[in-house]
């Protein structure tokens, strides 16, 4: 299976069904930090969940759509990248990460989404990729700017969590813009 060399000993690669146990325990280690930022399907309390949403993935993946990968540090799940959604008909894409808190502030989330916006660009002819996150998101903000992508709106309470309503925003990239000389 392919595997991408990011950085700081860590590496890209496709989080599949057979990694539950491994993506269970590493969100064993990552739920509380990640839960307020991720939609609470993912965020899963134990293998059989683990399993379950790695499935999810695989299947919608099965259809050319959304696709899941794991950035493995030192050899442990850290973190990963995904396309929450992929459309290829519509050209377009959504792009989201998640870390584990010691995992952050090494540039392995930029990497990591900087090669699947180049591959949707590049291998499979995509026009937009966009990034969705909480507004007080400041990390996931800044890694939408790192990546190029220009803040589009926000949608106003528009993301419910806990009792309250956050506002999303919205950034996107244009092939265009991705493939332009100086980038």
């Amino acid at each position: 299976m392919f595997s991408l060399s990011l950085r700081h000993g860590a590496r890209l690669g496709p989080l599949e069904v057979w990694h539950a146990e491994e993506f269970a325990g590493h969100l064993d280690r990552a739920r509380e930090h990640i839960r307020p930022w991720v939609g609470p399907t993912f965020v899963t309390d134990d293998v059989e969940g683990a399993r379950a949403t790695l499935k999810r993935y695989a299947e919608r993946q099965a259809g050319d759509g959304a696709r899941l990968y794991g950035i493995w540090r030192d050899g442990v799940l850290a973190g990963g990248v995904m396309f929450t959604d992929f459309n290829a008909a519509v050209g377009s894409c959504e792009i989201g990460c998640w870390l584990e808190p010691s995992a952050e502030g090494h540039g392995l989330v930029t990497r990591a989404c900087g090669a699947l916006v180049d591959w949707a660009f590049t291998s499979r002819g995509l026009h937009r990729a966009e990034w969705h996150c909480r507004a007080d998101n400041d990390r996931s903000s800044a890694v939408a700017k790192r990546l190029g992508m220009t803040l589009e709106g926000v949608r106003r309470e528009a993301w419910p969590y806990e009792g309250v309503r956050y506002d999303k925003q919205l950034w996107a990239v244009l092939a265009p813009e991705w493939r332009a000389p100086g980038r």
